[in-house]
């Protein structure tokens, strides 16, 4: 199990975040495809080769053809718009909230899959990415669905720890190449 090889890499100084990352992906109560899709759309969002291509296999064989590609898309247009929304949101120029966007975002429209899966997975992609602009608006669509707090926080604490186990094993892997 490729979950297990990503625990066994996690050095021991990082212990918290082996034990978070069997927690949460583990013990997670969301439904598959809701996870599988957080996991792959959050691996691809680390930036963390490792992080990816050791949960890739197993998101593929607990999701669709159809929710495969709609993590994945969800992980590509958030990789635009947490930066385009982030950096209009903190330029003191409020001018700029006034001009259209002009960029492509179909997929948000037609994912392929549920909104609301879609929604979580784009949730826990701007949490990476740090776009409060686009945290607000995913979580108030998830919220008017009905989705639960602790539903989304599910999604986050995935974000949160993928990015943290990425950012250790990567920079684990450079100190070993410098050795």
């Amino acid at each position: 199990m490729a979950l297990d090889e990503l625990k066994s890499a996690v050095p021991d100084y990082a212990k918290d975040l082996k034990l978070n990352l069997g927690s949460v992906i583990g013990n997670s109560g969301l439904p598959q495809q809701q996870l599988w899709g957080t996991v792959l759309s959050c691996a691809i969002a680390t930036r963390s080769p490792i992080v990816l291509r050791e949960l890739e296999p197993e998101a593929k064989a607990n999701l669709s053809p159809e929710a495969y590609t709609a993590a994945k898309a969800a992980a590509a247009v958030m990789a635009m718009n947490n930066v385009y929304y982030r950096t209009r949101h903190l330029l003191s120029d409020p001018e700029y909230g006034n001009l259209r966007a002009g960029l492509r975002m179909n997929v948000i429209g037609n994912p392929g899959v549920e909104k609301v899966d879609f929604e979580l997975w784009s949730l826990a992609v701007s949490a990476i990415n740090g776009c409060g602009m686009c945290l607000d608006s995913h979580e108030q669509v998830l919220r008017k669905a009905g989705v639960s707090r602790e539903t989304i926080q599910e999604a986050f604490k995935i974000a949160a720890v993928l990015q943290a186990v990425g950012a250790t094993l990567d920079a684990e892997q450079v100190l070993a190449d410098n050795a």
